[in-house]
């Protein structure tokens, strides 16, 4: 008998559904783009002065590093980590016009004035003796903070091969140079051997600086990318390995939160951290190149992301008390629509930053995520998670339940592809109240296309990936993702993102890692510092300064002792201390003093928000903040345009600025 119509029918509607179900999601990708004139049209709220910046003579000009007799034929790829810069008021003159910054051509962590900010000291390298130290160790990063609360800006160094060095600023110093700091170990270990360093081998890609217990004093967690092995030796032992998965590795080199314990200040300054086990053991091995923390259920004890190469990005609700850190995975859920990937917690992308910000321009922190989008190369996607909770105490709600409140929006906002992504930093440039993001690129620099071995890579069996000679080479002369230049995604009119850098000029297609933001000359308008891999900084001066109302808000805390009246500045940083701001026109913007995230550029810790034509009304600022002792307080503020300094104990106070 001849089939039935009804059954035929039947047979057919699972098929036609799917071939709908294609086609929707098509049209869905397919979202507009930007016309030219409309890209000139935005890109005409900027202007930036690309500046050199000054390193110290005579270092040397690298561009491979030695590594581990097993990592040779993959050197280039081994190398392709370690550009890092941070900006912040390193020699208390109330500017942050002083970069912190490592240099992969001499494996130097290099401090020097940023260009055209009033600083005038000669650039130096921060040397860690009389610590003791190796010829296989090498600077990833360094995060400006005051650690031991005396008023004085200290310097955190993270490396390769090593434990980080506490740089303490020395209360008094007259000038800003090596002298003026005193090389401290930021663990208690056991690290002389004969000839040098021979403590832990910690190789570090990731530090975040808060207060994660909420008891007043500043802690840090350092995030390890390969195991603790002698990756940069080349007479190292053969124990090296790689990832044991593309999507699921979790064999890296682990998580380490450190809390403050005890600080003195004079001419010996210390501080003392202790290792607690903050992170439940299953979520601690991942291979960590960014990590980042927030605030969301408004009780001032941060929430911590930990962006994974290789794999399943984590994020954790905050269930510390004051001197126990600790933290609980909360997870996304997952839609009939949402692929795996695009649920927190969930994704097998290859994370390599991520920045809390209020990108959307409710009032709340939203995340903004790095991964490998490079079209005919390995296309994963940014993620750019929105917050869905109406206000901390939605979000509380959820986090207890396990919950990340959060939906990924980066298609729509057509900011979920740029290339090999790195370091992002969102500000506020034209000062219009709406966030643009800096997005730092690409790979490994060379001639010879690479990108077929890389594909035949990412295919590979998950059980050969460990092993480092069944990774296809990347020598010097191979080229992946080499020539992206950075984004500069700034805001339409209708929401979504556009990147403007191209009509901006900014085309270097040197790779990019860090980047650092902060009003370096204090004329009311953001700038930027970019570290290159295997190429020198550069810096972008804000010449719009004009643009737009503003109002930049110095945050800080009584010292513990130690501030002279000829140094310093007015008291310690207020780490956590959070800002919402509403406009006369109802809007209302979020900021925290980030006291160090993403992957390998740190930003100042004022507080800057773009008011547009505010008329020059007075703006209601909601602060937040721990005292010393750890107590919470709140206070809203009327605070006229421009720049103040607040002094927060058991109530804010504005004083005069340094």
């Amino acid at each position: 008998m001849p089939p039935q119509p009804v059954g035929v029918l039947r047979r057919l509607i699972p098929g036609a559904f799917v071939l709908v179900l294609v086609a929707a999601l098509y049209v869905a990708a397919q979202l507009p783009e930007a016309s030219a004139a409309t890209r000139n049209a935005i890109a005409n709220r900027y202007a930036f002065t690309e500046l050199q910046v000054a390193l110290p003579p005579g270092l040397p000009q690298h561009t491979v590093r030695q590594v581990n007799p097993k990592y040779e034929h993959i050197r280039a790829w081994i190398s392709s980590v370690g550009a890092a810069v941070a900006v912040n008021d390193i020699d208390g003159n109330g500017r942050s016009n002083d970069l912190c910054l490592v240099d992969t051509r001499s494996d130097s962590a290099i401090v020097t004035p940023a260009p055209q900010g009033g600083a005038t000291y000669a650039p130096f390298v921060l040397n860690p003796a009389p610590l003791p130290t190796s010829a296989t160790m090498a600077p990833m990063g360094c995060v400006p903070g005051d650690y031991n609360a005396d008023g004085w800006t200290d310097l955190l160094v993270y490396y390769w091969g090593r434990t980080p060095v506490l740089y303490m600023h020395k209360p008094g110093a007259t000038a800003l140079e090596m002298a003026a700091f005193r090389p401290t170990e930021l663990i208690a270990a056991s690290n002389t051997a004969a000839g040098g360093y021979g403590g832990p081998l910690w190789n570090t890609n990731a530090v975040n600086v808060a207060d994660f217990d909420g008891d007043g004093h500043v802690d840090i967690g350092v995030f390890n990318y390969f195991p603790d092995t002698q990756v940069l030796d080349p007479q190292g032992d053969p124990n090296v390995q790689m990832n044991h998965s593309m999507s699921r590795a979790e064999n890296a080199g682990g998580a380490h939160v450190l809390h403050w314990e005890a600080a003195s200040s004079g001419d010996e300054p210390s501080v003392t951290y202790v290792e607690q086990k903050a992170i439940p053991p299953s979520a601690a091995t991942g291979w960590t190149l960014g990590a980042g923390s927030a605030d969301l259920d408004g009780d001032l004890r941060p929430e911590l992301y930990l962006a994974n190469d290789f794999g399943r990005d984590r994020f954790f609700r905050n269930v510390s008390t004051p001197g126990q850190i600790k933290f609980a995975l909360a997870e996304g859920e997952r839609g009939a629509f949402t692929p795996k990937s695009l649920v927190v917690g969930h994704d097998s992308f290859k994370g390599m930053s991520m920045e809390f910000s209020d990108l959307s321009g409710d009032g709340q922190f939203d995340m903004f995520i790095s991964n490998i989008t490079t079209s005919w190369g390995l296309e994963e996607s940014n993620l750019y998670y929105q917050n869905t909770a109406a206000n901390p105490a939605k979000a509380a709600a959820a986090l207890k339940d396990g919950r990340a409140p959060f939906e990924n929006k980066a298609a729509s906002a057509n900011i979920a592809w740029v290339g090999w992504g790195w370091d992002a930093k969102a500000a506020d440039f034209d000062n219009s109240g709406r966030l643009s993001l800096v997005q730092t690129a690409g790979f490994v620099k060379g001639k010879i296309n690479r990108w077929s071995w890389l594909q035949e890579l990412a295919m590979t069996n998950d059980l050969l990936l460990q092993e480092p000679q069944m990774w296809p080479n990347a020598k010097p002369g191979d080229d992946i993702a080499g020539s992206q230049p950075f984004a500069f995604w700034a805001k339409e009119p209708n929401g979504r993102y556009v990147n403007v850098a191209k009509e901006l000029g900014m085309t270097s297609d040197i790779p990019s890692r860090g980047v650092a933001v902060a009003d370096v000359d204090g004329d009311g308008a953001q700038d930027f510092a970019i570290a290159r891999q295997w190429g020198a900084p550069s810096y972008y001066r804000n010449t719009k300064a004009g643009a737009g109302e503003y109002l930049t808000l110095n945050l800080y805390r009584p010292a513990t002792g130690g501030v002279s009246a000829t140094g310093g500045l007015p008291g310690a940083p207020a780490y956590g201390a959070q800002v919402r701001v509403t406009t006369a026109d109802g809007r209302t913007q979020v900021s925290q003093l980030d006291g160090g995230g993403g992957h390998s550029g740190k930003r100042g810790f004022q507080q800057h928000f773009g008011l547009g034509a505010n008329q020059g009304k007075p703006v209601s600022a909601e602060v937040c903040w721990l005292d010393n002792t750890g107590a919470m307080h709140m206070q809203t503020l009327q605070l006229s345009p421009g720049q103040h300094t607040l002094m927060l104990t058991t109530q804010a106070q504005e004083v005069q600025p340094s």
